[in-house]
């Protein structure tokens, strides 16, 4: 390239106002992340009013997941293909379509077709806003810039299982998925509009890797089947479960291993080369496992222990949202004083601190108390996502950003999979060893026991009950109080866990480059 259009390049700007191309993407890719988790709140409806079991209704989830983690990654290839405007466009409008016909089924085979076209369609958006926004703003406002995506995928999950509770207990299940037609064909009206293709863009390249495509496909899809399917299933106990997980690794490693010697992959593995892009995707997984395995735990805590409705314990997540939004603009002056690395490193102790505080849970815990809980945990997401987002794309170069949205949003993705996972699966796990732990004080050889039982008899004698079924009342209402100090003490583990993968992550923090927010070189 000959340094007149170096220049030219260099000094390209969009058409339009960069504010309202970086507002209008955003909004496109919230609505979809908004999608992966305001269904859930809803399976319960959607099993029943399509006659079929909670079990199979999970199937609505698991395949939209799938077809989203795949596309994650070759997003970027899928951009270079079409252009990444028209590939934007094509995403959002049959995400849009898509969400129409899943609001419409008549049947769970339906519904799971048009889930996995939504999920297929949807897993673009996220890769190609963040591509846009790196392309239409200059390094210098790329933190603010990131700090409106970061509002999208903070805030999403944490309105969706709320929004979605609403919509069903106050109209249908089916406006979990309709709610989505005016919202996005506003947004393809304003994408067609204001977005548009750098030059260096311009080039296309028909050449398809199919062996790069395969597996992905074989990896990712397997392996998000595995997550998403293996509580259900008793995991490693079951052997689809087992199956699943030797063809992710397969797939995974294969994939690895064909893209590092192809000529043409499809996805550019290259990008790993950049010491502050490979750190800044470990630190976006971990912060995506850390994100969504509080968002999962606590609204289910509300629900199983406590008793709240799915719009109550939605509302627990709410405020946690408006911490954030309160935060990123703080955030986003304090990087320009202060080193990233510093500022993350912060971010990943301080949600630490907050899942400490979060695992001195107790079974009469009131409302106010678990909402400073979850405000206290995405408080230190503010310090997280712009501040990774800003660092990680710092020094890599622009022609490879589309590749590296795509492997960034999937590392976010699939280890936020992984984080719910895990923290469902350890729930069960450890309130079967606590309850395990408590049984063998529940004998009537242990005299508090005894006097427990005699205290509940007492009690239900003098409310009427006779003699004879007071004991068994008793005994009855007892084993329940023990089972339910075991689950208390399965959600502590699990948000103490939590806090040790936040602790741990800190010292790496320091291995990213000292820069600030202008992402221009190493601070002096």
């Amino acid at each position: 390239m000959n340094e007149g259009g170096e220049v030219d390049m260099r000094g390209w700007k969009p058409a339009h106002n960069r504010w309202a191309i970086a507002v209008v993407v955003t909004f496109a890719a919230f609505m979809e992340i908004l999608d992966t988790t305001i269904v859930n709140v809803a399976l319960p409806h959607i099993a029943g009013g399509l006659s079929t079991s909670y079990d199979e209704a999970t199937w609505t989830l698991t395949s939209y997941l799938v077809a989203n983690g795949i596309v994650l990654t070759i997003s970027g290839w899928l951009s270079t293909v079409f252009g990444r405007k028209r590939y934007f466009l094509i995403c959002l409008g049959m995400f849009t379509v898509c969400s129409f016909f899943c609001g419409t089924a008549t049947s769970l085979s339906q519904l799971v077709v048009f889930r996995l076209m939504q999920g297929f369609f949807g897993g673009g958006l996220q890769p190609a806003q963040q591509a846009i926004i790196l392309d239409t703003f200059p390094p210098e406002q790329r933190a603010a810039a990131f700090g409106v995506t970061a509002i999208a995928t903070i805030v999403a999950p944490v309105l969706g299982p709320t929004l979605g509770g609403y919509l069903t207990d106050t109209y249908d299940w089916r406006w979990v998925f309709l709610i989505n037609i005016p919202i996005g064909a506003a947004a393809v009206f304003f994408v067609s509009v204001l977005v548009e293709d750098p030059p260096w863009l311009k080039r296309r390249t028909l050449h398809i890797d199919f062996v790069g495509l395969a597996l992905i496909t074989l990896g990712l899809g397997c392996l998000q089947v595995m997550l998403d399917r293996g509580e259900n299933d008793d995991w490693f106990g079951s052997p689809f479960i087992r199956i699943m997980a030797v063809l992710a690794v397969l797939g995974i490693l294969g994939a690895i291993g064909w893209l590092l010697i192809a000529r043409k992959p499809v996805v550019n593995l290259d990008v790993f080369k950049d010491k502050n892009f490979a750190m800044g995707s470990v630190l976006i997984g971990a912060t995506g496992g850390v994100l969504y395995a509080g968002a999962v735990a606590i609204p289910q805590f509300a629900q199983t222990v406590i008793g709240y409705t799915a719009t109550w314990a939605g509302l627990i997540l709410s405020p946690g949202g408006l911490v954030v939004i309160l935060l990123i603009p703080i955030v986003g002056q304090l990087m320009k004083r202060v080193q990233i690395r510093f500022i993350i490193a912060v971010g990943f102790f301080s949600i630490g601190s907050a899942f400490l505080f979060s695992s001195m849970l107790v079974p009469n815990i009131d409302f106010r108390t678990l909402v400073l809980m979850r405000a206290a945990q995405t408080a230190g997401l503010a310090f997280l996502f712009v501040p990774i987002a800003t660092i990680t794309f710092s020094t890599l170069p622009r022609e490879l950003n589309g590749d590296a949205t795509a492997l960034f949003a999937m590392f976010r993705n699939v280890f936020g999979s992984i984080g719910i996972s895990l923290a469902s699966a350890m729930i069960i796990e450890r309130a079967q060893v606590h309850q395990s732990y408590l049984a063998q004080w529940a004998t009537p050889f242990h005299e508090p026991f005894n006097e427990l039982i005699a205290s509940y008899e007492r009690t239900l004698t003098a409310m009427g009950y006779a003699a004879s079924a007071a004991h068994d009342v008793a005994v009855g209402r007892v084993y329940q109080v023990y089972r339910t100090q075991a689950e208390v003490l399965g959600y502590s583990d699990v948000f103490l866990f939590t806090a040790i993968v936040a602790f741990a992550v800190v010292p790496l923090c320091f291995l990213l480059s000292g820069v600030k927010g202008g992402g221009r070189g190493a601070a002096h």
